[in-house]
């Protein structure tokens, strides 16, 4: 008798054990979903909080620490924070509290290099603003090549930063908090404070100091406030997808011309 007595404390003792801590566990997850904005410390979170959930909706109350490990193990792979980035990417959300930047308009009247340059390198927009990413655009050109404002605007700064050549122009009439381009690594025929126009020559492109190992290439990128953007956002359609210019046949134009000769004789 005493010891049935005992078996059925100790499964009591057991199972309030594991029902604890599965609340625990889920009150962690909601903190975490509720405070997270991203990265590994978010998806952590809403791992565990995904398999004690789960296992107290089955009647599983014993959530051990292998599972949860599992399952941040899982959430925390590459292809996860990458699908989380591109989810966030996408939707243009920020931080709780941080304003969505507004639209960009499509200011751009030219490509800062060549008619249609070669895009080494495309903008992939960081997870957060200390995440790894490429916060703008690599364009191949010759060392050398003229650079051009892709818009009106006024030259913030006109510099070197480590060694690279850096001009920054703020965008007339593109919102609030203005737009920003930069452009590097490029030696400056301006400087700061003058005042610049669509298409004008504002340097040349050095042939050290790019993003490109093989050849130079100019880095191009694009600010509201702090926030990166995508560079091409600022081209209209007409420039970011023109080809080639190609002279069309024009059918029975001869025809015509020799038939209103002959009409005036």
């Amino acid at each position: 008798m005493q010891t049935e007595q005992r078996l059925v404390r100790l499964t009591r003792v057991t199972r309030d054990a594991r029902v604890a801590r599965a609340t625990w566990l889920t009150r962690a997850a909601r903190m975490t979903r509720a405070t997270c904005v991203t990265g590994l410390a978010c998806l952590t979170g809403l791992a565990i909080g995904a398999v004690a959930t789960t296992a107290t909706m089955t009647g599983r109350t014993s959530v051990t620490p292998r599972a949860a490990a599992a399952s941040v193990t899982s959430a925390t792979s590459p292809v996860a924070v990458r699908a989380a980035a591109s989810v966030k990417a996408a939707s243009g959300a920020g931080p709780p509290g941080t304003p969505t930047p507004a639209p960009v308009p499509a200011l751009a009247r030219n490509w800062p290099v060549g008619a249609r340059p070669h895009i080494a390198r495309p903008w992939v927009p960081p997870a957060s603003p200390y995440a790894p990413g490429h916060r703008g655009i690599d364009l191949t050109a010759p060392s050398g090549a003229p650079v051009r404002s892709v818009a009106a605007g006024r030259v913030t700064f006109a510099g070197r930063v480590a060694g690279r050549g850096v001009i920054t122009v703020e965008l007339h009439a593109s919102g609030s908090p203005p737009l920003r381009t930069t452009y590097e690594p490029v030696q400056a025929t301006v400087h700061t404070g003058d005042h610049v126009t669509a298409a004008q020559i504002i340097g040349h492109l050095e042939g050290t100091g790019s993003h490109c190992a093989a050849t130079p290439c100019l880095h191009w990128g694009l600010l509201r406030g702090d926030t990166y953007l995508n560079p091409l956002s600022l081209l209209p359609p007409a420039l970011l997808w023109r080809g080639p210019s190609r002279l069309l046949p024009v059918a029975g134009v001869r025809e015509e011309v020799r038939e209103a000769r002959g009409s005036e004789g």
